[in-house]
């Protein structure tokens, strides 16, 4: 069976038990705090895929990865412990993430400084996002790359806009070069 569609079936399931509970919104939340969980610690994989760790130590290490104590989330890894899918479950949440995103239509907005900006610049960017993006709700990541020199990069989904100052040097390169 395909591994994207495993994930996918058990997050579709998880969303429709959450949506009937009216805890779509805890789950997402505690979603981000697994996934958060996973990025921070890549040896948490290597725990969930080895056999020889045993169940009920793979369940804790879930279930503290969640931050909170969750009964459906509870149940839902002793679902996939006992279906022996405890291996997908990050892209579970992953999947699980992505669909709340759609069914409540929240776009992810990443800005992108050449350095920390102090609070009232990065508020007046993300106006500048959010008047863009009127019909999404905007969930902003930041992140400093000293390589853009100055300026910034805002990703919105699939769209950017490049207002660096590295873009600007490329595109006047590739302007005398032609």
């Amino acid at each position: 069976m395909d591994n994207g569609l495993i994930p996918k079936r058990y997050a579709k399931a998880l969303y429709k038990v959450a949506l009937d509970s009216g805890k779509t919104k805890e789950l997402y939340d505690l979603s981000k705090r697994v996934i958060d969980a996973f990025r921070s610690n890549p040896e948490l994989q290597k725990v969930l895929s080895n056999p020889f760790v045993p169940a009920n130590d793979k369940e804790g290490l879930l279930i503290a990865a969640a931050g909170e104590d969750n009964e459906l989330f509870k149940r839902f890894v002793s679902l996939i412990i006992s279906q022996k899918r405890v291996e997908f479950a990050c892209q579970m949440m992953l999947a699980y993430r992505d669909i709340y995103r759609k069914d409540n239509h929240i776009s992810q907005a990443k800005i992108t400084t050449a350095s920390k900006l102090d609070e009232v610049r990065m508020r007046k960017l993300r106006d500048l996002v959010s008047g863009a993006f009127k019909d999404s709700v905007l969930e902003f990541t930041e992140a400093v790359d000293p390589n853009l020199i100055g300026g910034f990069v805002i990703d919105v989904d699939s769209v950017r806009m490049d207002a660096s100052l590295s873009n600007e040097l490329e595109q006047l390169r590739q302007t005398l070069l032609s």
